[in-house]
């Protein structure tokens, strides 16, 4: 009976949990399907200032003096050296009085021959409706209540797979031939269980840019002492300091953080010094993009970006590890200090190799067609799951699994660990249960119309899904 009852509670909270976050991970997983494909998309929108002749070159302080003559009232904010020979250098300005930035694409000869508004460009609106749904920071709450629920039921799913005596047919590859029922029985359950622990590393390692845990984890991280340098991740979609500058352009943060002169001024920086530390930032041999940032505009990364001082060349590779910032002084050129990514405390470089694996960028295109193919079987298992409900569904309910008869919390000390384990690690998802446990047990079970919608009342009955 112990058994039977654990199996109903799993089952009725893998389907609940799978309800809630079925239409969100439809939305999840092509977006950040596409989102792993930044470089490649980023170098298509660009395509046309790609190819260009190189012969009588200008130096980087004309082409910066021509961005700023498009714009004569915009602010020097960076400049981003070509990533190849005849490639464009593209000079990021801030208009005035927070009108927002632009992204000024300049030949090698110096002239002018684009300018595209970043916040409109494919990447950048994928990436708000990845993290955001468009909604801003309510939109990242719903966006991490959904990764949560997605771990519980990915965690329920893998319970109900587990073997029970069964031939592996149906548990590790599916059975074919069957019919309708068992196919797509087969193709969610197979499905999920080949995806589980790439779904489990993809939703793990997005929780530190969600905003609940995010927060959390940054705090955790300042009580004990363990923060060194700029954070190189959003927390809900925004900077991780309120005056910092995301890795990705925050641009609303790049306009609060920066003084109005600097944002404001019609004055480039002296040409022989910026020439200077585009050589070096040549020199250097950095990964692409490798941006050059004068004095006074925000140099770090999503968690600390408050305007430097000194003259900044930093490497923005997706990939972290290969991430690199080089500071030079403001008046001198003289170079004052490296940081590599090894150079970083322990914790940032675990979860930049998290993000780095997260956006398919840690091992080249292997990584991007490992994140495409989890993001595929997600998608098949959103898709299965609906359309076994959708079949199995009786009329006039919501074909909920049926309670288990018992209402005392079921199972042993492992699985009462797990749900703690949950509880503690989500704090979104604890708050929901918080919620919604008294609601079940103090609410709908008084409302006999609802909770035999539910399924509540029917305690030992019910049709079989699997």
């Amino acid at each position: 009976m112990e058994r039977t009852a654990i199996y109903r509670t799993v089952w009725r909270w893998h389907f609940y949990a799978g309800l809630l976050v079925l239409p969100l991970m439809i939305v999840l997983s092509l977006s950040g399907a596409l989102y792993l494909f930044k470089p490649q998309v980023e170098r298509w929108e660009e395509r046309a200032f790609h190819g260009l002749p190189t012969d009588h070159a200008a130096t980087p302080s004309a082409q910066l003096a021509a961005a700023m003559a498009a714009l004569p009232e915009a602010g020097f904010a960076s400049y981003r050296l070509p990533e190849r020979a005849g490639d464009a250098a593209m000079v990021h300005l801030a208009l005035p009085k927070g009108q927002g930035m632009r992204d000024v694409f300049v030949s090698p000869q110096g002239k002018v021959l684009g300018v595209l508004d970043p916040d409109q460009r494919i990447i950048a609106m994928d990436r708000k409706i990845h993290g955001q749904l468009l909604l801003g920071r309510s939109g990242s709450w719903l966006v991490e209540l959904a990764a949560s629920w997605a771990i519980v039921m990915i965690a329920t799913g893998l319970y109900l797979w587990w073997p029970r005596d069964r031939a592996l047919a149906g548990i590790v590859w599916p059975r074919l031939g069957r019919g309708s029922r068992t196919f797509w029985r087969d193709l969610h359950a197979v499905t999920g269980f080949w995806v589980s622990g790439l779904a489990l590393v993809l939703l793990f390692t997005g929780l530190p840019w969600a905003d609940a845990w995010g927060s959390a984890f940054k705090a955790v991280r300042q009580e004990m002492g363990w923060l060194k340098g700029a954070q190189d991740w959003t927390i809900g979609g925004r900077p991780a300091d309120a005056a910092g500058l995301h890795a990705e352009h925050d641009h609303g943060a790049m306009m609060a953080a920066t003084p109005a002169a600097s944002m404001t001024g019609r004055t480039a920086p002296d040409p022989a010094l910026f020439d200077a530390m585009v050589g070096h930032a040549e020199t250097a041999h950095l990964a692409f993009p490798v941006l050059v940032v004068p004095p006074g505009a925000p140099a770090g990364e999503g968690g600390s970006g408050k305007p430097s001082p000194d003259w900044v060349v930093k490497s923005d590779a997706q990939n972290r590890p290969l991430r690199v910032t080089i500071r030079y002084d403001a008046a001198s050129g003289r170079l004052l200090s490296r940081e590599d990514f090894s150079d970083r405390q322990i914790l940032d470089r675990i979860v930049g190799y998290g993000v780095a694996w997260h956006e398919g960028q840690l091992f080249g295109w292997i990584n991007q067609l490992i994140g495409l193919t989890t993001a595929v079987m997600l998608i098949t298992i959103t898709v299965s799951g609906f359309v076994m409900w959708r079949r199995r569904k009786p009329a006039g309910e919501l074909g909920a699994p049926p309670a288990p008869a018992n209402t005392r919390w079921p199972g042993g000390w492992g699985f009462r660990v797990l749900a703690l384990f949950l509880i503690l690690w989500l704090p979104l998802f604890a708050a929901s249960v918080a919620i919604l446990w008294p609601l079940d047990r103090l609410v709908i079970e008084r409302l006999p119309s609802i909770a035999r919608w539910l399924g509540r009342p029917t305690r030992g009955k019910g049709t079989t899904w699997h």
